[in-house]
């Protein structure tokens, strides 16, 4: 049992940061009078109700939860617009450029109720796995730009499958073989087998979406008919001798 109460801020975030999923550690941020929290305010990954709650009120206290197996952050702050309640909020990583997250929608926070435990339940269905796509597109997105694309990427049925050369990019190839390609060595060219239609047709439709995110098209192509077999050329034409036996 947790003998804090988890109406004040600090208690709140301490018990929240331990229902959450894997390892996480609280750390209170205290209200001084003359500490500025602009800091962590700029980092907030949230364009809605705690993007507002900031702009309207500052932060005077705060609590970051960090989750130790990946450094995902969240901030707590209280809920000014209710009695008894917190605003929570992720952090963008402080490591990827500016411009990786251009085009990315913002993993908006949670207004939660101070009771921690159903708290937890609604970061973990809600927040954390919009957090986790957010993310994932912005290191595509970084990706990117540390490794020129191509414009397109060509799709050629063999078969029941389809098959691609592998890209010069790694974060494309790595991208191809998310979505179901395996490299064959022998002909060295990533295949999407076709043994599950359905599965297949979903992959590509899946592959499609994140290669638009990066500005990269798809094209699907059926290969090039064989060349037709060049004419047998004809046999020699004999004619009889007119010349005279002796």
């Amino acid at each position: 049992m947790h003998d804090t109460d988890p109406s004040d801020l600090e208690s709140f975030a301490t018990i929240l940061a331990g229902e959450l999923p894997g390892r996480w550690t609280s750390q209170y941020h205290p209200d001084h009078g003359d500490i500025d929290y602009d800091h962590i305010a700029t980092a907030v990954w949230d364009m809605d109700q705690t993007a507002h709650a900031i702009a309207t009120h500052g932060v005077t206290h705060c609590a970051i939860l960090t989750r130790t197996d990946d450094g995902t952050r969240l901030l707590v702050i209280d809920d000014v617009t209710q009695a008894e309640g917190f605003l929570v909020a992720a952090l963008a990583p402080a490591s990827l450029p500016d411009a990786a997250y251009t085009g990315v929608r913002e993993p908006d926070g949670l207004a939660v109720p101070a009771d921690p435990f159903h708290a937890a339940e609604a970061l973990t269905l809600h927040l954390l796995p919009r957090y986790a796509d957010a993310l994932a597109h912005v290191r595509r997105n970084a990706a990117a730009l540390s490794s020129p694309l191509p414009e397109r990427i060509d799709l050629t049925w063999a078969e029941d499958s389809l098959t691609t050369p592998v890209p010069d990019s790694a974060p494309l190839a790595k991208l191809l073989t998310e979505h179901g390609f395996v490299h064959d060595a022998r002909q060295d060219l990533l295949v999407l087998a076709g043994d599950d239609t359905a599965v297949q047709a979903q992959a590509v439709r899946a592959l499609g979406a994140h290669l638009a995110e990066l500005g990269v098209g798809i094209g699907m192509r059926h290969p090039a008919p064989p060349a037709p077999a060049a004419p047998r050329p004809l046999p020699a034409r004999t004619t009889a001798s007119t010349a005279r036996n002796r």
